[in-house]
């Protein structure tokens, strides 16, 4: 038996998901999908980022607490990720009880084994606003690529060091800082880097060309221990006497919650928890971790490093699944500047499913990639050519109202137990656009068959040909249902419904001859070029 475990990164609850974030998300959905299909015991599990300071600072914008801007977003997410139709077992928030117990109680144990340690900083205060200042309330000039840029991260990449930070000022009020003394916990990743190197020479083989690289560069530059405290009021409390007045850092809360989310739904659902996280030899586990190439560090070396820190037995992630950028005609997303498109705004002009399609294909898989909705819309009139029009000019054929009493072409059987098997192994082998493009080439010879064998003119000759053809061609459109489940859900749950098939599976099928076909609706709308 194996168990499956998929974790999708955590979204700040700080503004709108953009198309970016489910290009870096969505592979986790497919992953979900088609394990399921093939059987495994999958747990895929993600929430909402809502502490720290990005959500503090929209706080403050908007005049309202930081639990009430992150509660706003929640559920913006929760209702982008139904629509999207990510079919995670549990999305959850870090703001909850049960979360912050739990976090709690796995950083006492690093604590207690001594990889969590007291430090005294000289860290950046504002005389002005007479307060600690996070780094990312602070702005300075970039020593990397020369842009003004926040304390916490460059966009080029490059995080500020300490010394960087003693020529920032504050944000909010424009005066240049100074430093105090100040308390703060620190986790000891230079003491667990040669922990980190065994599981990363063990596991990189199977991530991505992105994951390998970062990691290996943080790795020979060698792990500086972080500060694992801060000054907020918003956010999980240490549980370590003498720091009630600090906040966890939440970078750390966000990767554990794949842990405790994973605890609360097996709670709730009379499950084991430790079944995925847990080494058992018993099972056959593979934890998936599934997010965008800026959070490569917090999935390779944070997470691993804790629950290595934790020493209770947690088994560690294997698979990276990392994407590179997508941009917008071009152009980075940017909301002040108005590039990009919100997905809620997406969906209102876009099919789902075709959306979904078109960015598992054309994706950032393994380097930044570009969206317009010229080329979203040649995507969803591809698929509508040669998977509406073949679906429809099969199960509507004039004068059709029973699937007919018809012989499967064998070659065409071989062929599509081949295509589950390649879809199969490209999945598996995280590399979706290659999956994508498979289901295309299925496309592509089903409508050649179709066309080939002219059932047009079967029907006026030879009427068991054309039987065999019809039933032919049904049996693939089965078949295309199971393998476009993970890509183009709502779309295989149609086609299912017209040929009355029970549930998805991962094995060739065949159709009910006889079946009576009614209600049998076009898949999709064809779409007008943009401006038009």
């Amino acid at each position: 038996m194996r168990y499956i475990l998929i974790g999708g990164a955590w979204p700040y609850a700080n503004s709108s998901l953009h198309l970016g974030h489910i290009a870096a998300l969505i592979s986790g959905d497919v992953l979900a999908r088609y394990h399921r299909q093939i059987g495994d015991k999958v747990l895929y599990v993600s929430g909402t980022d809502c502490h720290g300071t990005p959500i503090t600072e929209r706080a403050k914008k908007e005049k309202i607490s930081p639990r009430e801007i992150s509660e706003k977003y929640h559920k913006e997410f929760s209702k982008v990720f139904e629509n999207m139709e990510f079919s995670y077992d549990l999305y959850t928030k870090t703001d909850n009880e049960y979360h912050e117990e739990k976090v709690k109680e796995i950083f006492k144990r690093i604590y207690d084994n001594g990889y969590i340690y007291e430090k005294i900083d000289q860290d950046n205060y504002c005389e002005h606003c007479q307060k600690f200042v996070a780094d990312r309330e602070l702005k300075l000039i970039c020593p990397n690529c020369g842009n003004e840029t926040k304390g916490d991260q460059c966009d080029c990449g490059y995080v500020p060091t300490k010394e960087d930070l003693q020529n920032a000022v504050c944000i909010d009020c424009g005066n240049k800082t100074t430093t105090r003394p100040n308390k703060n916990l620190y986790v000891a990743l230079s003491k667990l880097q040669p922990e980190i190197e065994k599981y990363v020479e063990k596991n990189e083989s199977s991530w991505r060309k992105n994951s390998q690289n970062e990691t290996r560069k943080y790795l020979k530059e060698g792990l500086k221990d972080r500060a694992v405290t801060r000054n907020l009021d918003w956010g999980v409390e240490i549980p370590i006497e003498g720091y009630e007045d600090k906040r966890m850092y939440v970078w750390i809360d966000a990767v554990l919650g794949y842990i405790t989310t994973a605890m609360r739904y097996c709670e709730e659902n009379g499950l084991n928890w430790e079944n995925w996280w847990k080494e058992n030899k018993e099972n056959e586990n593979r934890i998936y971790m599934v997010h965008g190439k800026d959070n490569i560090m917090f999935h390779t070396l944070i997470l691993p490093g804790l629950l290595i820190g934790a020493k209770d037995n947690y088994l560690l992630p294997d698979k990276i699944v990392s994407t590179e950028y997508l941009n917008f005609n071009d152009q980075k997303f940017s909301k002040s500047k108005g590039i990009g498109m919100t997905i809620l705004e997406a969906l209102d002009k876009f099919n789902v499913d075709t959306l979904r399609f078109h960015l598992i294909k054309n994706g950032p898989e393994t380097r930044d990639s570009n969206f317009t909705e010229e080329e979203y819309i040649l995507t969803h009139n591809e698929v509508t050519n040669k998977l509406g029009n073949f679906v429809n000019r099969t199960l509507k054929y004039k004068g059709l109202t029973n699937i007919p009493n018809g012989n499967m072409n064998e070659e065409v059987k071989k062929y599509l137990e081949d295509k589950y098997v390649e879809i199969s192994q490209s999945i598996e082998n995280i590399e979706f656009k290659n999956a994508a493009n498979k289901i295309m080439e299925l496309l592509d010879y089903a409508n050649k068959y179709y066309d080939e064998s002219k059932p047009w003119v079967q029907i006026k000759e030879n009427e068991e040909e054309f039987n065999n053809t019809i039933y032919t061609c049904s049996v693939i459109i089965a078949n295309i249902s199971n393998l476009i489940e993970a890509f183009m859900p709502e779309t295989a749950q149609k086609i299912r419904n017209y040929l009355n098939i029970a549930d998805k599976s991962w094995n060739y099928i065949e159709v009910e001859k006889g079946l009576k076909l009614e209600n049998i609706q076009a898949l999709f709308e064809r779409m007008s070029n943009a401006g038009q």
